[in-house]
Parts: C-alpha cells; structure tokens; sequence
C-alpha cells in the first residue's frame, strides 16, 4: 500500500519508468482482488456447504436410531479411537460384544464399541444404528455442520487471497525478467564502444 501511495505521488516524475507503473496498477488490482473476491468466494463457498451440510443433517437426523444395546462379553478396552463428532473425546470407550434390536424387530449381535468404563454382561448403553439395524455413527448436529461450513467459506476465502497474490508475484517476475532483458540488451550495443575516446559523437 505505501508502494502504491509512493507512485501516485511521483507518476508524473520523469524517472517514472512505465513498468513501475505496471507494477502499481497490478499491485493495485491484487488489491482490490483479494479485498473483494476472497471474501465473495468464501460467502458463496461457504453457503454452499451450509446448504450441503445441513442437508446431511436432516438427512441423517431421519435415517439414524439410536438404539438400547445390552453387553454380551467385555472384549477389554478400546484401541485411541473416537468419533471426531463426540462432544467429548475423552469419554470412556470399551469393546464389547452386544446384542441389540433394529429398527425392523430383528436382533442383532456383534463387537461394538461402549462408553462404558468398566462394563460387565448385562449393563445397558446407547448405539446408533441405520435403518437396516447396522452400527454407524451418530448423526451430524445443525451447530457441527455450521461451523465445518464457515472454515470451508474461511478456508476458500484464503486460498483465493493466495492464489490472487501468487498472480501478482509472477506477474512482476515475468515484468522484472523482461526489464532486466532490456537492460542486457541495451548494455550489449553500448558494450564494444564503452570507454572509448569519440563515443557517441
């Protein structure tokens, strides 16, 4: 910004060079770049995904149970796996063999996880299941589904500001490898009479 103040003022200074003047002007739609179309990309990314995710929500709000299981067997503790939805990543987990009933009347049975710290046969807790009575996890909250959708729109937002101000950079490294092209350019016709008595005369 203050390279760009810097140029207004001297625009009309006869050492001015026109690439330095390229080089504002483009520095100045970078600008104007990454102030309004990384915030519009991220509002319109992030809408997206709001509408997308909380289509999930519903969706999987209609679909997923949350079923009464009753412990079978202790299959001891659980390896360091949560669910990334828990609100809680530091509750008691415990693999144990369970029966439970789906949604169509049929009883199931088989290794699931419990949060259960110390279970034993016979001990009650909660298991989401599908509609067809399979383990899945349990649906994704209006709250969760809002906040993964404001980072896609932040994380959308920034990446369109770095790809913006990548532009610029190789915009201005292709214009200052062409100056300097010129210069050697100008510097190999002035080469051979440099220094000598009677130049340019």
């Amino acid at each position: 910004m203050l390279a760009l103040r810097g140029l207004w003022r001297w625009r009309h200074n006869p050492l001015c060079r026109p690439t330095d003047l390229a080089e504002a002007w483009v520095a100045l739609v970078a600008l104007l770049l990454i102030a309004v179309a990384a915030p519009v990309t991220g509002c319109l990314v992030g809408a997206a995904a709001q509408d997308s995710l909380q289509r999930s929500v519903r969706e999987q709000q209609h679909t997923r149970r949350l079923v009464t299981a009753t412990v079978v067997r202790d299959l001891g503790e659980a390896p360091l796996e949560t669910d990334p939805d828990t609100t809680s990543a530091h509750v008691a987990r415990s693999r144990v063999v369970a029966g439970w009933t789906a949604p169509d009347g049929t009883r199931l049975h088989g290794p699931v996880l419990a949060d259960l710290k110390s279970p034993r046969p016979g001990d009650h807790f909660g298991l989401w299941t599908d509609p067809h009575g399979r383990i899945t996890t349990r649906p994704l909250d209006s709250p969760t589904a809002t906040t993964h959708a404001v980072l896609a729109g932040i994380g959308a937002a920034l990446v369109t500001a770095a790809l913006v101000e990548g532009g610029r950079r190789l915009t201005v490294w292709h214009m200052v490898r062409g100056r300097y092209a010129r210069w050697d350019q100008a510097w190999d016709r002035a080469g051979p009479d440099w220094g000598k008595a009677g130049t340019g005369s």
